[in-house]
């Protein structure tokens, strides 16, 4: 079954995606439904970010499904808040949609949208629609709040911080390289044809339904520990990390052999004959954290499994450089996805 956009209207669409939706936050005052959300934030700095998604840019409808694109487009905008040790509180939604995409289609982009709100407790509390002439087109705006104290900028590194990320890199794009062999391989074949992922789940998850990484942002505070500056990898683990030394004035070092890789990511790599190491600092949509700790941390921090410390903060003059297995340094370059570079 399939219902035109058209027979519900702008509002008709907007009541229908937002039926049943109730705010879980004591800020959300008024939400969907009047002509502005109405939010109160007595004793706490609001944090506030927005990511545009296009079609046929940042997203492929050939192999995502609109239910994880919906998931993704609230998770990137949480894993921004959570980049300044912040909490996530309330997004607005906004779509442009082309006549090909019917009210179903909306609701299981809506669904996605849902779901990842509920797995991360935050309100969704307005947003708009409106026609688009070169297909979907997925805007949504985050609010969040921190305490004062609490909150985490790029440009507070230091010389002699250690610098760290959390999971693991090169993953997504992995997942990504994967869906575009398999999308020109089966071009033209039957419908009957599937490919076969068998084994490259984790990959595959990782481009197409990420996580942001709100646990880290836990077991950081629980453990006493502030990062110095941070970010998160969006664009690629060397873009990231130059934003950093950049805005903080300083230089770095990572090591090669420190930098945290899965085994499905290195396979795919072989399989691809890509250099494995390209992949972990340029790869992009990791969405997991990259930090810098005061080296008296360092116990600390080697005890969380899941954050892996990669390399140190130095003078500016010494620049921002990998160092390889062999001892080689390499100056590192912003060669993350630019998405002006179309």
């Amino acid at each position: 079954m399939r219902t035109e956009i058209a027979t519900l209207g702008e509002f008709g669409l907007i009541d229908h995606l937002t039926k049943g939706i109730k705010p879980i936050h004591k800020s959300t005052l008024k939400g969907v439904g009047d002509d502005a959300a109405v939010l109160s934030y007595p004793d706490k700095k609001v944090l506030v970010t927005t990511d545009l998604l296009l079609e046929g840019v940042h997203f492929d409808l050939v192999y995502t499904p609109l239910k994880h694109l919906g998931y993704k487009a609230a998770v990137v905008n949480f894993s921004d808040i959570y980049a300044m040790n912040g909490k996530p509180r309330q997004i607005t939604v906004s779509l442009g949609i082309s006549k090909r995409f019917s009210v179903e289609d909306m609701e299981m982009l809506y669904a996605g949208i849902r779901v990842a709100c509920e797995d991360y407790g935050v309100d969704i509390v307005g947003g708009d629609t409106t026609s688009s002439l070169t297909g979907l087109t997925i805007s949504i705006t985050c609010i969040g709040e921190a305490d004062r104290e609490k909150i985490v900028y790029r440009n507070g590194a230091q010389e002699t911080d250690l610098i760290c990320v959390s999971g693991n890199l090169g993953a997504a794009y992995m997942g990504l390289q994967l869906l575009e062999r398999e999308k020109a391989v089966l071009k033209g074949a039957s419908k009957d044809v599937q490919p076969d992922f068998a084994g490259k789940e984790y990959i595959l998850e990782r481009q197409l339904k990420p996580e942001a990484r709100k646990d880290i942002i836990e077991i950081l505070a629980t453990a006493g520990i502030k990062p110095t500056a941070m970010i998160d990898i969006s664009d690629g683990l060397s873009s990231e990390l130059i934003h950093i030394c950049k805005q903080s004035g300083k230089g770095c070092r990572i090591y090669e052999e420190h930098l945290p890789i899965d085994y499905q990511t290195a396979a795919m790599a072989e399989e691809f004959n890509m250099n494995l190491t390209t992949c972990a600092l340029n790869g992009g949509e990791d969405y997991e954290l990259l930090f810098t700790v005061p080296l008296a941390y360092h116990e600390k921090i080697q005890e969380i499994s899941d954050i892996r410390l990669i390399g140190h903060v130095t003078k500016p003059e010494l620049g921002c450089a990998l160092v390889t297995r062999d001892g080689q340094e390499f100056e590192l370059k912003a060669q993350g996805w630019n998405p002006l570079k179309q």
